[in-house]
């Protein structure tokens, strides 16, 4: 009798103990948390709100969206880095947080190589080469023209010394052997408010907040500073359509999650995302925004970032760009 309550108990625990693994095999089995390493209304908090809500729909389980701005995206970017990895938590970063930074800064705290796993890359925002309307500068070969003068006298306004805006610009000028004065200005609507205002003369900044001015006709659109023409200006052709090819100055945005997640929880959470941003309702909101939905592979988001880093880390040397 005593073994048979014996081999009872033992098949009862055994029970529990198989329910418990499988408990812990069954992801998500709560909530997750999306941090965004920006303000509230930001492009990456777009960005992350639109894909969250579809994915929540596929994984089952509520995407919270905690906003954790500062020190130019490190902040939250190191965030997520040092969250525990099991696919609870994860984020979205951009350019500057998961490559510029690194030559950028003397000590980030974090290493985007090897605290870090991309998942995808959730859009471009390719910048918009733009002059004002009431400028002499009608084409593209203008500018370059009006850059290579001997008494060239041409400024142009970044989001901020080292950004995509400012790097984009200094690319072109390398390449066309040109000259222009960087201004860098704390926001895109203020480098924008420069450009209407004339204390600036030419600019590469993103989509969003150009377009606008693009449409009402106070702005010009030049060129789409990337290798694809943008859904939103398909008439206007890209910097490698016009002989400068390899400058991708492009706003993008992807998804991470801290480095050591189980490969079916990241597997799963990927699929998620990507499946997210395929989705027509998905692309629309995005469109909207002026992003373009990208939705690749973790690889292929990897190799892009390598990509990056290759194409702005000379630029950055170069010009001795750093932040202490």
């Amino acid at each position: 009798m005593r073994k048979i309550l014996k081999a009872g108990f033992a098949g009862i625990l055994a029970l529990g103990l198989s329910a418990s693994a499988l408990a812990a095999d069954k992801w998500p089995s709560k909530s997750l948390t999306l941090v965004v390493p920006f303000g509230a209304g930001s492009s990456p908090d777009v960005m992350a709100r639109v894909i969250a809500e579809q994915a929540s729909k596929t994984l089952g389980q509520p995407i919270v969206v905690q906003n954790r701005p500062g020190a130019s995206g490190n902040l939250g970017t190191g965030y997520i880095a040092k969250a525990a990895a099991d696919g609870y938590t994860f984020g979205v970063s951009i350019t500057g947080p998961m490559v510029n930074n690194t030559i950028l800064y003397a000590n980030l705290p974090y290493d985007p190589k090897k605290d870090l796993v991309p998942l995808t890359l959730g859009v471009h925002q390719p910048n918009i080469l733009v002059v004002p309307a009431a400028s002499d500068i009608k084409t593209f070969d203008d500018l370059i023209k009006a850059m290579k003068a001997p008494d060239s006298a041409y400024n142009f306004p970044s989001t901020g010394a080292g950004t995509v805006s400012h790097l984009s610009v200094e690319l072109l000028l390398e390449r066309a052997g040109g000259k222009a004065v960087h201004v860098p200005y704390p926001s895109s609507p203020a480098a924008v408010t420069s450009l209407l205002s004339g204390d600036t003369h030419f600019a590469a900044l993103p989509p969003i907040a150009v377009m606008p001015m693009v449409k009402e006709g106070r702005l010009r659109a030049l060129a789409t500073v990337s290798s694809e023409r943008a859904s939103f200006l398909p008439d206007t052709p890209t910097v490698e359509e016009l002989g400068y090819p390899g400058i991708e100055g492009s706003g993008w945005i992807g998804f991470v999650a801290p480095s050591g997640m189980p490969d079916h929880v990241q597997k799963q959470l990927t699929d998620a995302l990507i499946d997210a941003i395929a989705n027509p309702e998905v692309q629309a909101k995005l469109k909207a925004q002026f992003m373009e939905p990208v939705g690749d592979q973790p690889e292929e988001f990897a190799k892009y970032m390598d990509d990056e880093l290759a194409r702005w880390a000379p630029v950055i040397k170069r010009l001795n760009l750093s932040v202490n």
